[in-house]
This record gives structure tokens, sequence and C-alpha cells, in this order.
């Protein structure tokens, strides 16, 4: 049988009690600001007025977002194939949520709110030392910042060296795409596309 009503889902499942819920706050606190400096990668998720969803890999050096209140926090943009995707989200429905994660740790923090998209000039200065300066900045109204327990991060074994694949399992980037979109071009190999992405970082 589907689940499709809150009802249903709960039959499953007990409440939520304690912790799990005590721990959500509607600011950063200093254990929030301190694990988002630290941060190098975070998942941007936005969803669309027409239903449309989008999780997005953001990377940076540790602290690339930026704190800029205990209530706000700004995501620059960053050099990309200009889709837009999870910014087009945000123009519709502001509307976003951040997933934290620091390599080693397996505690992941996560950060929903209120999100805009800016091209003021005091915030694009916030970023004028990187290699590439955005054009937008996201800011984030935090409305909910909680820690998620470390089970996802320790089942997966992602910091794990020894659950590390190696790269050529899997054909090159130019060549999955190739077959997907049946190109017939000049197929790009890892290591070309790798020299090319090092120029945009």
């Amino acid at each position: 049988m589907d689940i499709d009503t809150l009802e249903q889902l709960r039959e499953h499942y007990p409440p939520a009690q304690g912790r799990a819920l005590s721990k959500q706050l509607d600011h950063l606190d200093p254990h929030c600001i301190a694990f988002i400096g630290l941060s190098p990668f975070a998942v941007l998720a936005t969803g669309g007025a027409a239903g449309q969803l989008d999780a997005s890999p953001r990377g940076g050096a540790p602290g690339f977002v930026q704190v800029l209140d205990r209530h706000t926090l700004l995501l620059p943009d960053a050099k990309g194939n200009n889709r837009l995707d999870s910014f087009s989200n945000i123009a519709e429905t502001g509307r976003a949520g951040l997933l934290f994660m620091i390599p080693g740790v397996d505690e992941t923090l996560r950060v929903n709110g209120e999100a805009s998209l800016s091209d003021d000039a005091a915030l694009l200065a916030l970023f004028a030392g990187e290699r590439n300066p955005p054009r937008l900045v996201m800011r984030l109204r935090v409305a909910e910042a909680y820690l998620h327990c470390a089970k996802a991060l320790m089942r997966s074994r992602l910091w794990d060296s020894a659950a590390q694949v190696e790269r050529s399992v899997l054909p090159s980037m130019g060549q999955m795409i190739s077959d997907q979109t049946g190109g017939s071009a000049t197929l790009e190999s890892q290591a070309q596309m790798l020299a090319r992405y090092a120029a945009d970082l």
C-alpha cells in the first residue's frame, strides 16, 4: 500500500521525542558557527514553484559559506555551467536548505530558511579575495539549524580510506555524457577534463 498521508506515515513510526526535537534552533549558536567555519563542502537543496527539486553540491575552502550574523548565512556563487537550477528555484520560492559536511567528521549540520539572491556590492566584496569572485550571493535567513547524527556517514563509511573507490571503475565523465546524449564529438579524457576544471576552481 502506498503511504500518502501523514496519518498513514505515523502509523509506522513513533513520535519524535526529546533531543530529536529540542536540538532544533532558530539561529546559529557557537557550535553551528564553528562547524560551518570548518566545512569545505555543502549540499544546497531547493524546490521550484512547479514542484521541481534540486540538490546541488557546493564546495570551497573551509568556511567558504560565511556567517554574516547568528541569523544569516552567505553562499557565494561559483563558476559553473549556467543551468542555474538551484538559483532559479530560489528566485521562484525563496526557500533553501544547506547540509554541511566536514571531512573526517560523521556528524553533519542542517540549516534551512528563507533564501534570496543578491548582487549587492557590499556582500560581493566579502568574497573579493576568491580566485573567481562571485556574480551573486545567496543569503539564507536561518529558520532551522540542527546537528544531524552520525549514523548515515557511519553506515556509508564515507571518510574511510578502505572504502574509497578507484575513479577508473567508471568511464570518464566525457564518455558517460556522450553515451547519454548520443554525442559524436571527440571525447575529452578524464585528465583533460580535470585540467580544464583547474582553471575555473
